[in-house]
């Protein structure tokens, strides 16, 4: 079964950048953690779950994505280095939908690369979606997107989505 929902989350508060940390050793906060384990508690019990999981290496994204698996948003997680900053996710989005075997696929990431994935789907500018940390954007796929049959260039074809909702995290949380 292809995924029909492709839900785009942005991992949570994450360290400040610093002289000797490395961007990918930036771990989650602690008001990170409790922020975004409250986002997905809060997401669990609107029914809004992933089937599967595919989130960036970096330690901050694989933080969330155990915090999403804990709270029962997503039945385990599996790393995509395509979902790293300037990676390829764009061209490996029909691969992921097919291989989903549920109806829908979370993608646990970074901005500007989540927000502008969303944008060229619905066919929207790039700049102008804004996804928070720990927020999340939630996209109804056409069939054809999800079987990578709307393609253009080899990718997914601009427009080959529909744009149900972008959640902040306030918004979840009140």
């Amino acid at each position: 079964m292809a995924a029909s929902t492709l839900l785009l989350l942005r991992h949570g508060i994450a360290e400040e950048r610093r002289a000797g940390l490395e961007d990918g050793d930036r771990a989650l906060t602690e008001r990170g953690r409790s922020r975004t384990r409250a986002v997905l508690e809060r997401l669990v019990a609107l029914g809004l779950m992933a089937d599967r999981l595919l989130c960036s290496p970096l330690l901050r994204a694989r933080q969330t994505a155990e915090i999403a698996v804990t709270a029962g948003w997503a039945p385990d997680l599996t790393l995509a280095s395509e979902l790293a900053p300037g990676g390829a996710a764009l061209a490996c989005l029909p691969e992921w939908c097919q291989a989903c075997g549920g109806d829908s696929l979370a993608l646990v990431g970074h901005e500007p690369d989540l927000s502008a994935l969303a944008a060229c789907l619905i066919g929207a500018p790039a700049g102008h979606l804004d996804l928070r940390k720990a927020g999340l954007i939630q996209l109804r796929l056409s069939e054809a997107a999800a079987r990578g049959q709307a393609v253009a260039g080899g990718q997914p074809a601009a427009g080959g989505a529909v744009l149900v909702s972008l959640l902040r995290p306030g918004l979840l949380l009140g």
